[in-house]
């Protein structure tokens, strides 16, 4: 399992900071871990499923898209 910080999640999604903390307070964004008294960080596994998840809708969108 590896663990990655902020910057290399923000490179990964292409979200910004704030967008983000908006995901994850919406909890739909897999939550960081603590990893010291001010460090956190994220899962590698869980945020490269996320990222899946989100290709995976967008390709569902075109499937069910008829053209008019």
């Amino acid at each position: 399992m590896r663990i990655i910080r902020l910057n290399e999640v923000i490179n990964r999604t292409g979200l910004g900071k704030t967008s983000l903390y908006k995901f994850i307070k919406a909890k739909t964004f897999p939550q960081p871990i603590a990893l010291g008294e001010r460090a956190v960080g994220w899962v590698e596994a869980e945020v490269d499923q996320w990222i899946t998840a989100r290709v995976n809708e967008r390709d569902l969108s075109k499937i069910n898209t008829f053209p008019e």
